[in-house]
C-alpha cells in the first residue's frame, strides 16, 4: 500500500501541527468553510500519493522557479515530494533513454490514474520542427501523456494562451495546451509565472473531494481567478477617491497612489495576487510599485505598451454598452489641473463622479473609458 501524505510528512520531520495549518491554509485559498478542513486533513492521510507527469515545452521555465518557490513550507513539497514526482527534465536525476523510461512505465502502471502538468506552449509551425525533445514535436510528446491522464493542468501562461512566443506575430504558431489535448479536461492556471499555492490548492481539491475544482468559463480554478486584482487591491482606496500617479516616482507614487495611468491592467485581470501575495504573502507587482501587466489574461503581450492606460488596449464601446451606461444615468465628469497642497504642491489628476444614486466613488474603468468615447464622439 503506498504511504499516503500524511505518513509522508511525518518522515520529514513535519510535525502534526505544522500539518493541520496547511490543512486549514488549503482550505481557505479554496474558499471552503472552516468545516471543511477535517475533510481535507482525513484525505490527506488516508489517501495514497498521486503520480504526476511535468512536461516542459516551449517556455522558460519561470513557472518551475516560482512552483520551487511556494511561500508556505509544504506547498512545493506537495508538488515535489508529497505527490510522486516521476518525470520533470528540471529536477530529475535520469536523463536521456532512463528519464523516458520512467515516464512511459507511469504512463503504464497508472493510466487514467496521473496528473499531467504542462509548463509551456505547443509550436504547430512547419509540422512542429521550432520546439523538440528527444527528436519528437512537442504536439506528439503532450498528445501522448495526455492520452492516459485523468486531467491535465496547463501551468502558466506559455500553456494557457501561448504567452511571449505567441505573440504577434508568433512565428513559430505557438498555442495553448487546450488547443491540441481535446479529450481530456484541461484546467487552465494562467501567470507568468503563476502563483505556486494555485495548483498546491487544485490537487489538493481533487484529493480530498475526488473531483476536479469548480472552473470559471475560462477554465481556470475558480477559488483562485474569479476576482479582480483590483477588487482586492491595496491601492483601491485611491483609485475610488481619484489619486493617480502620473509618472513613476513623482510625489503621488512616493504616496502610494493608483497607478491605473501609467497602466495598471488590475482591473481587467483575474488572479490571486492580491490576495496570496508573492514572497511569502509579502507582496505583489502593484504592492511593491509596479503596474499589474495582466500576465493572467490572453494575449496580454499583444494589448500595446505595457505602461499605456488601459482605454488605449480596451475595444471601442458597442451600441448596447452605451445604451446600458445611459439608463443607468452614470456621468463622469474629469477635472484635470493642480492638487494645491496635496503631498507637497504635487500635481494630481483627479477623477470624480456626480448624480450617482448611491453617491459611490467608483465606476468600472471600462464604463469609464466607454463613457470618455462616448462623449468624444458626440463633440466631433
Amino acid at each position: 500500500m503506498p504511504e499516503s501524505y500524511y505518513q509522508w510528512a511525518m518522515k520529514k520531520g513535519i510535525t502534526r501541527r505544522e500539518f493541520l495549518k496547511f490543512c486549514t491554509a488549503m482550505a481557505a485559498m479554496l474558499g471552503l468553510e472552516a468545516s471543511m478542513v477535517p475533510k481535507i486533513v482525513h484525505a490527506l492521510e488516508t489517501n495514497p500519493r498521486v503520480p504526476v507527469i511535468y512536461l516542459n515545452l516551449q517556455e522558460c521555465t519561470c513557472c518551475s522557479e516560482s512552483l520551487l518557490r511556494a511561500g508556505h513550507p509544504l506547498a512545493a513539497d506537495l508538488i515535489l515530494n508529497m505527490i510522486s514526482l516521476d518525470y520533470m527534465e528540471v529536477l530529475q536525476a535520469a536523463a536521456g533513454e532512463q528519464a523516458e523510461e520512467a515516464k512511459l512505465k507511469t504512463m503504464k502502471e497508472f493510466h487514467n490514474k496521473y496528473l499531467l502538468v504542462v509548463e509551456g506552449s505547443v509550436s504547430l509551425a512547419e509540422d512542429g520542427v521550432y520546439c523538440t525533445i528527444g527528436g519528437r514535436t512537442t504536439a506528439d510528446v503532450l498528445q501522448e501523456a495526455a492520452e492516459g491522464a485523468l486531467a491535465v493542468i496547463a501551468y502558466g501562461t506559455c500553456a494557457t494562451d501561448g504567452c511571449v512566443q505567441g505573440a504577434y506575430p508568433n512565428p513559430t504558431k505557438a498555442v495553448g495546451i487546450h488547443e491540441v489535448v481535446k479529450n481530456k479536461p484541461v484546467i487552465k492556471v494562467p501567470g507568468c509565472p503563476p502563483i505556486a499555492e494555485v495548483i498546491t490548492g487544485t490537487i489538493v481539491h481533487y484529493l480530498t473531494f475526488g473531483v476536479l475544482p469548480e472552473l470559471t468559463p475560462q477554465g481556470r480554478p475558480k477559488a483562485f481567478y474569479q476576482h479582480t486584482i483590483h477588487d482586492n487591491c491595496n491601492r483601491r482606496a485611491f483609485f475610488d477617491k481619484g489619486l493617480f500617479v502620473e509618472s513613476f516616482d513623482d510625489p503621488g507614487a512616493r504616496e502610494g497612489w493608483c497607478l491605473f495611468k501609467i497602466g495598471c491592467k488590475g482591473p481587467s485581470t483575474y488572479n490571486a495576487c492580491a490576495i496570496t501575495g508573492w514572497n511569502e504573502g509579502t507582496s505583489y507587482p502593484i504592492k511593491s510599485g509596479h503596474p499589474c501587466l495582466g500576465c493572467s489574461e490572453d494575449k496580454f503581450f499583444d494589448k500595446g505598451s505595457f505602461y499605456s492606460p488601459m482605454d488605449k488596449v480596451l475595444p471601442e464601446p458597442s451600441v448596447e454598452d452605451i445604451n446600458r451606461i445611459n439608463k443607468n444615468k452614470v456621468i463622469i465628469g474629469v477635472a484635470a489641473g493642480a492638487a494645491a497642497g496635496a503631498v507637497g504642491g504635487g500635481v494630481a489628476t483627479a477623477a470624480f463622479l456626480a448624480n450617482r444614486k448611491d453617491k459611490k466613488l467608483y465606476i468600472d474603468p471600462e464604463d469609464f473609458y466607454k463613457i470618455k468615447n462616448q462623449d468624444q464622439n458626440q463633440s466631433e
